[in-house]
Order: C-alpha cells, then structure tokens, then sequence
C-alpha cells in the first residue's frame, strides 16, 4: 500500500525522534527512511531531518549492509578538533589574504591573482598554516565570504538634470500610452558574425555526446558579413520589430526600422494616432548629436503626418531602455546555442520569440544600402525652426516641413 507523506510530515516526524535518540542512533534512522522513500530519499531527508546529505548515506550503508548493533556512541562533543580551534591564527590569516586592501596588507601574494581556493591554501601553506582546498571554502563561508560577480552600478559622474529627464520621459510616455498612442523603444543589438558556423554562448537539448560543430576561431575579420539588428519595441502593445540589415548602422537605417514597424504594425494597432513617441540611447546611430537622424525623422514624419516626439536617455543609461529587458533578452535567449548561419536564420529565430505574456516580434532582411558619412540637405535644414520648450539637457523642437514638428530631448 502507497502512502504519501508531506515534507512537513517528515520534518515533524524526525524532530520529534531525534530528541529521543542518540547521533548513532540518528544517523541510522535517517538512512532507512531515505532507503524506504527510495530515489531521491537521501536528499528529502537531509532537508527534512536537518542533517547533512553524507550523515544519510552513512546511515543508508549501514541499513544495506545490515549492521550488527555494538552499543558504541560518540560521545557529545567527539570528533575531530575543529581546525581553527587547532590553529587560532588561520581565520585572520585568511581574511586577510582574501581582503588585502582593506585589511592594509599591500604586498600580500594574491593582491593581483584569482583569489580560487587552491592558491589562498598555496598562500597559507606558505605561511605556516596546513589546510586543504576544500576547508579553504568552508572557512570563508564562515567568514562570510561567497562567490559573487561583478555588479555594474558605478556610472561615473551625472548631469544635474538627469532625474529631471528621466521624469520627463515618464511623464510624457505615460500620457501617451493614456491616450492610446504609440510608444516606441528602439535601439541597434549586438552586431553577429553571418558567414561559417561560429559559436554563440548559451546551450540548448541536443542528444547527448553530438553538441551543435562550430568553428574553433571566431576573431573579428572585416571581410566576414554581419548582421546588424536594430529593433522597435510596442511598449503599449508588447509587439516588436527587427530589422536585420547587412550594410551599416547609419540613422538612415535606423529610421526605416521605425518606417517598417509603422508600415508592418503600427498603423494597423494605432489607426487614429497622430503623434509618435520614440525612447532611445543618447549615441549610436540614433544619438541626439545626429542631424542625419533628425533629417530622416523629418521625412518619416512627412511620409506619415505622425507628429514624432523622441526622447533619449542621458549618457551610461542605456540598460533603462525599456526594449534591451523587453525584447532584446528574449531574443538572445531564443537563439542561445545555435550557429547564426544566414541572415534568413537570423530572422527566423527572432521571428519565432514568444514570451509567456504575449510578447510578439516581426523581423525582416533588409537588403537597402545605407553608406556611411551621409550629411542632411543643408538647405532644408537651415529653415528648420529650434526652439527649448523643456528646460532639460538636449530638451528640444524641430519644426521642419512639411509643417510637421518633431520633438528631441
């Protein structure tokens, strides 16, 4: 007869024996229930009972192996001598080699290494101590050291108004997206090797011992073709576009991304909008220095009658762009482990990226030509009208014919 019995079941159970019981006799009633709950028993136990997973396995043994009762117990407090208590100067030796700034030792041996456990037991050995690599972790843990990685939050110095930009941009998108108007965030991914069968980090389920072959090398070359995916995220409508150029990232290029996803999506969701709300970075193809990006955002707004507004983050903020976390992380992971081999297969797995709520994203190749170091046509230009209407940094109208305006900050 099954019976099924609840973690919360278990745990009770052992706290209520383990008080009745001594270690041996502990540790052999942890190995038999984890042999009769069968796979999987020693990890429920250890959780349950709140011992170690190797204080269940040496019980589990003694169960198979049918031990004969000896009537010896451990007494409270037996066993090995904890190494500190052994060597009182190792716990301060140690932090101090894992700490070297902060605890004033400048010509400590790992100032300038990968501080791994073998070398801080190396450096230890070297200073007298006798201690394995493996009681190097324990003890930091301890100490309450653990493995951690870089964390990006230094920006280096601000604009006074930053936050008043960041304010700006909220404002404004919020009362678009009130107003059932789009909002668009737009920004140019990773560029990607096309040409051969280069490797692409993350893994996928392939069967086991046949692994996705690519080329060992994959060392930048100009001759090798790349694709140049630049996006626009639906921020309102969790909808996405790429374009997946092959020429170069020029506003040019940027601009018809924005022309396609308005053309392919936008009109269709939005067919009463007479205004256009872009977020971007402050550099790049889409910078707010760019007179070729303003240019063509003139034109796109001629082409459409669509009063466009853009917004750009200040400098080092590109991470608050609401497409990289949006739309960007999705499709890196959708094509994790797999050789980009074509611009066609580029753009069918950015096509094929679902989220479970609901995101949707079109892509297309884009063969145009888009040559670099094209200027604005000077003429229209000068009889473009600017004026500040935010009183923030980069705050800025345009109002260019064909009596259309378009906003920059």
């Amino acid at each position: 007869m099954d019976v099924e019995v609840s973690k919360e079941d278990l745990s009770r159970f052992f706290g209520f024996m383990f008080g009745h019981l001594d270690e041996k006799q502990r540790r052999l009633l942890a190995g038999a229930v984890a042999r009769l709950i069968g796979r999987g028993g020693q990890a429920v136990v250890a959780a349950a009972a709140g011992v170690s997973r190797n204080t269940v396995i040496d019980g589990a043994k003694a169960f198979d192996a049918d031990e004969e009762p000896t009537g010896r117990v451990r007494a409270e407090g037996g066993g090995r001598p904890r190494l500190e208590d052994l060597d009182p100067t190792l716990l301060d030796d140690l932090d101090d080699l894992v700490e070297p700034d902060s605890r004033g030792e400048p010509m400590s041996p790992l100032r300038w290494t990968l501080k791994s456990t073998r070398q801080l037991a190396r450096a230890l050995a070297d200073m007298g101590h006798q201690i394995s690599h493996p009681m190097v972790g324990l003890l930091l843990r301890e100490l309450g050291y653990s493995l951690q990685a870089t964390a990006k939050t230094v920006e280096g110095a601000q604009h006074e108004d930053r936050n008043a930009q960041f304010e700006y941009i909220n404002r404004v998108a919020g009362e678009r997206l009130a107003a059932v108007e789009p909002v668009v965030s737009v920004d140019c991914k990773k560029k990607e090797l096309v040409v051969g069968r280069k490797a692409n980090a993350g893994r996928e389920w392939q069967p086991k011992g046949e692994p996705e072959r690519v080329d060992v090398h994959d060392f930048p070359d100009p001759r090798v073709p790349k694709a140049i995916p630049y996006g626009v995220l639906d921020v309102g409508g969790n909808e996405g576009w790429m374009s997946v150029g092959d020429d170069h990232d020029t506003p040019a290029f940027a601009v018809n991304a924005v022309r396609r996803w308005w053309e392919t999506m936008g009109r269709a969701r939005y067919p009463d909008a007479t205004r256009l709300m872009i977020t971007a970075d402050a550099g790049g193809s889409n910078g707010y220095r760019s007179r070729v990006w303003k240019a063509e955002l003139a034109k796109l707004a001629g082409e459409t009658g669509l009063e466009i507004t853009v917004c750009h983050y200040p400098p080092g903020t590109s991470k608050w762009n609401k497409i990289e976390h949006r739309m960007f992380i999705f499709v890196t992971k959708n094509w994790r482990g797999r050789p980009l081999t074509s611009y066609q297969v580029i753009v069918e797995l950015v096509a094929a990226t679902t989220t479970a709520t609901g995101l949707r994203i079109l892509a297309e190749w884009d063969q145009g030509d888009y040559p670099t170091g094209a200027r604005s046509p000077t003429p229209r230009w000068r009889r473009c009208h600017w004026q500040d209407t935010t009183g923030i940094q980069n705050g800025t109208t345009i109002s260019c014919p064909p009596d259309r305006p378009i906003t920059i900050n």
